[in-house]
């Protein structure tokens, strides 16, 4: 039993409250607005946060740093996972983890940590390696491969954009 099908049982059909019916009615008159102001008015609404006039919280607490926009979205998984989620002799790669369901969100790079132990001979493409991962790898007969990032932009001088296919180009 939920406290919902409490509430649904004592009270099942409440009806609503009816302002400004008279003054027997408790809410009749002000129907429960007070006298003048700007809150009495017809069609007054206030902002979710104001506060009174008072500085509001959002503005009294102090804020610090910022969020890069650019930066690239490192997804990180350790060697331990690889030996519980892949077979001796797989292949383990962005593409396969991201059609596999274990990484979900996206990301710019995969790198691969050495936490746990890796018993299998796998073959591992990753963006990065830490030194452990790459050394339990190997000590298990499998391949770290590193995979190239993406191809930053460049600007010319005149300030357009120029696009990875022309920057290929031209090259």
């Amino acid at each position: 039993m939920n406290l919902t099908d409490v509430i649904r049982l004592c009270c099942p059909k409440k009806a609503r409250k009816r302002l400004g019916r008279g003054t027997g009615s408790g809410q009749g008159k002000t129907a429960g607005r007070g006298h003048k102001g700007q809150g009495s008015r017809a069609g007054f609404s206030m902002p979710p946060l104001f506060e009174g006039g008072q500085m509001p919280l959002a503005r009294r607490v102090p804020k610090r740093g910022f969020t890069n926009s650019f930066a690239k979205k490192v997804v990180t998984i350790n060697v331990g996972d690889l030996e519980l989620l892949f077979e001796a002799g797989e292949t383990v790669s962005p593409t396969v983890l991201k059609e596999t369901g274990i990484i979900k969100e996206n990301f710019d790079e995969l790198k691969i940590l050495g936490h746990g132990v890796l018993t299998k001979t796998l073959t591992v493409a990753a963006h990065k390696f830490s030194k452990t991962a790459e050394e339990a790898i190997q000590k298990a007969g499998g391949q770290a491969t590193i995979l190239p990032g993406k191809k930053k932009l460049v600007r010319n001088k005149m300030g357009t954009r120029i696009t990875r296919k022309n920057f290929d180009k031209k090259k």
